[in-house]
């Protein structure tokens, strides 16, 4: 799925490309090269959360082929459309037990109003990433990609993501591994667009793009 450059724009993302290319050498060099191609959000918490937790563990390819057949099963990403289909059709789907498991369970927080979606807005990082993770199946990483494609903050560095961790190593240590320590130092430029650089990072490795 390529991210197209007519979806809504980010407010943050022009003065966000500027900044990071005057102050960081590599972004000077990699940002141009994709042209108007921008982080594109999701506007439903419950679907981007279930694409999340489909994704995790498994290639891109492997991701999008469950959730077409999720999709499929029932018919609109709905809470009560997927409590409905149950765990036998979203077995039948390719998820495994545990993320059958994990997705139900999603879906029984939004039915019953456990999760404070309507304040998540208006929430800090830290705030919606602590209420995520309360919820089976959703640890922090998969709490950060919510945060970068459903709310679209504009300061995400998501250090368990091994694309970020790949693309700091082969544009920024010409291939050698880097540690947490090592891409947050390199980040530390980055302030306050963290996410923004780690969206060209990604795109450095794969100019098609998962949308969660």
């Amino acid at each position: 799925m390529i991210i197209q450059p007519h979806r809504e724009l980010p407010a943050y993302w022009e003065q966000a490309k500027q900044e990071l290319m005057k102050r960081d050498r590599i972004m000077r060099k990699l940002i141009p090269q994709f042209g108007d191609l921008h982080l594109a959000g999701r506007g439903e918490p419950f679907l981007t959360l279930c694409r999340s937790i489909i994704g995790q563990q498994i290639s891109v390819a492997a991701a999008d082929a469950v959730w077409g057949r999720f999709l499929a099963a029932c018919t609109k990403c709905t809470p009560v459309n997927v409590l409905n289909a149950g765990s036998e059709q979203l077995l039948a789907c390719g998820l495994s037990k545990r993320k059958t498991e994990y997705i139900l369970d999603l879906a029984e927080h939004f039915k019953e109003k456990r999760v404070h979606v309507e304040k998540w807005a208006e929430m800090d990082d830290e705030d919606v990433i602590s209420e995520l993770i309360q919820i089976r199946g959703i640890g922090r990483w998969t709490a950060e990609m919510f945060l970068i494609f459903n709310l679209l903050r504009p300061n995400i560095l998501p250090l368990d993501d091994l694309g970020l961790l790949k693309g700091i190593s082969i544009n920024y240590f010409s291939g050698e591994p880097v540690s947490r320590s090592d891409a947050r130092e390199v980040a530390a430029n980055w302030e306050p667009w963290r996410t923004v650089a780690t969206w060209y990072l990604w795109r450095s490795l794969d100019s098609v793009a998962v949308e969660y």
